[in-house]
């Protein structure tokens, strides 16, 4: 084709081929990852493939999700016991085998996960028993404890409320249904504002196949008064008595739902404080089992009063008790994880501040995003209250255990501006300098080096102090934090992002209730 006046070689086919996989492989990756749910009343599992792309800016080794597609959901579980309070864990690791066999994986082709224990799966004996089962995946998996106020929190990502609110530029208050509790999130922006629970759910009571009542949970002996019903195991109730007991669960929800105080009953249910007063929510969403009904995606009868709660609740949305106009955001029962991804982030060792080499590696940290703005005037005590907001999302009590708070830095690096948020740090994390445990930080302005010397220096933090910047991280992150590498003094991150499912398509109008 071209003429040179001196010997020269063309690639083969082949090796043209290796050389664009080559290229390819730098700037991608895909992973298979797990996202397994295991709750008081439910338990499933799906498999994803997540593609991984280099962002486009020089030089940078941050990864970011550029497409997941679901390869296999499992079947829902009511969740196996033993007795009324212990999982049999034998039967859920028989549901989990069985489900890698049927989406035709083994343990070896996920690359990384996620697993997320909710309710009774809390519990000592049953956390203890549940992370058995994943102990030869450990390294690569992601165990999540949600309590209360992170499955709220959880569910509204998970639904796809979290992006609707994001893409609406409104707030959505996220009703997430389940078998035991009803968890509410009230978000902006695709952010989290405020959670509360409340025990309302549509399998506080059961029915074995005649119909007598199997199972009552405490909760509902207080739905129960107020309806002015009786319950006792073996008993049948008629179609009206079921209908006042769902009646006066919804009685008990709704002003939960309007943000307006609780009365004695509602009292007794909370399980969390209420939500605040302020703001309003401009639309609604639902998830969780009860909301398959209340969508029209579920017809059948479980044994339980899922369906006819969400006759109860549509009721009340017809009658305007509910006067929001109402989205569905894409899932319902399924408002719940896909898996872990991970990528490495290295950071320039010119801008972090690492006062103990000895003190790494560190694994699995969850991060924390305190919801306070640094582009101004930085208040201390707006710092510390964030930093106790966000350690409450997560049902993790400030002390008691390692985390990563997560900052965007905007400004001047000025001294009098790293001091004050040093001070607000301080008093957020005053158990944890109080114990002496590490104050991690991770922040995505070039702050990291002098704020950790100002906390060791100015305001006297004796514990190993890990401060990095650099990096962009979120909540629902987990971090790995390798050890120091010489020379060049930078340390290896690996980044868990918690996936969860996209909406379907769009919300673009009011449900048909």
């Amino acid at each position: 084709m071209h003429e040179l006046g001196f010997d020269h070689a063309h690639m083969t086919p082949e090796e043209e081929k290796r050389l664009a996989e080559a290229i390819w492989t730098a700037d991608n990756v895909e992973l298979t990852t797990v996202g397994v749910d295991i709750g008081s009343s439910t338990s499933h599992l799906m498999f994803a493939k997540v593609h991984l792309q280099r962002l486009s800016t020089a030089l940078s080794s941050r990864f970011v999700v550029v497409n997941r597609e679901i390869l296999w959901r499992s079947p829902i579980l009511l969740t196996p016991y033993s007795d009324t309070t212990t999982i049999d864990v034998k039967q859920l690791e028989a549901f989990i085998e069985g489900a890698y066999k049927s989406a035709g994986l083994g343990h070896e082709d996920v690359d990384s996960g996620a697993v997320i224990l909710t309710g009774e799966a809390l519990k000592r004996d049953n956390a203890e028993a549940i992370a058995h089962l994943f102990a030869a995946d450990a390294g690569k998996f992601v165990c999540a404890s949600a309590g209360h106020h992170m499955e709220s929190a959880m569910a509204a990502h998970g639904s796809g409320a979290a992006a609707l609110s994001r893409q609406q530029h409104s707030n959505i208050l996220n009703v997430d249904m389940g078998g035991g509790t009803t968890k509410l999130a009230l978000m902006h922006g695709g952010r989290v504002l405020a959670t509360a629970a409340v025990e309302v759910g549509g399998r506080l009571i059961a029915f074995d196949d005649e119909g007598k009542l199997a199972c009552i949970e405490g909760p509902a002996l207080l739905h129960a008064k107020r309806a002015g019903i009786e319950l006792s195991l073996g008993a049948k109730l008629s179609g009206a008595e079921i209908a006042r007991f769902v009646d006066a669960m919804t009685d008990t929800l709704i002003p939960m739902i309007l943000q307006q105080p609780p009365d004695d009953f509602a009292k007794e249910l909370l399980v969390t404080e209420p939500l605040p007063d302020h703001p309003k929510p401009d639309a609604i969403t639902f998830s969780g089992g009860v909301a398959e009904f209340l969508y029209g995606r579920e017809k059948a009868d479980h044994n339980d009063v899922g369906r006819q709660l969400a006759e109860s609740i549509s009721g009340a949305l017809r009658a305007g008790r509910i006067p929001f106009k109402v989205y569905d955001p894409g899932q319902g029962i399924r408002a719940t994880v896909i898996g872990a991804s991970q990528f490495s982030v290295q950071v320039s060792g010119n801008t972090i501040a690492v006062s103990n080499h000895d003190a790494l590696p560190i694994r699995n940290v969850p991060v924390l995003y305190p919801n306070v703005k640094l582009d101004g005037d930085i208040e201390p005590g707006q710092v510390a209250d964030e930093i106790a907001k966000a350690h409450r999302r997560f049902d993790i009590t400030e002390g008691e255990k390692p985390v990563a708070l997560a900052f965007r830095w905007e400004g001047d690096p000025l001294h009098a501006r790293l001091k004050a948020l040093a001070d607000g740090i301080c008093a957020g994390l005053a158990e944890t300098i109080k114990a002496k445990r590490p104050v991690m930080l991770m922040l995505d302005g070039d702050v990291g080096k002098t704020l950790g010397q100002i906390l060791r220096r100015e305001s006297n933090v004796d514990g190993d102090i890990i401060s990095i910047d650099g990096v962009q991280l979120k909540e629902f992150d987990y971090v790995d934090i390798g050890e120091m590498i010489r020379p060049t003094n930078v340390v290896p991150l690996v980044i868990k992002s918690l996936l969860f499912p996209t909406p379907m398509s769009p919300p673009d109008g009011q449900s048909q209730q």
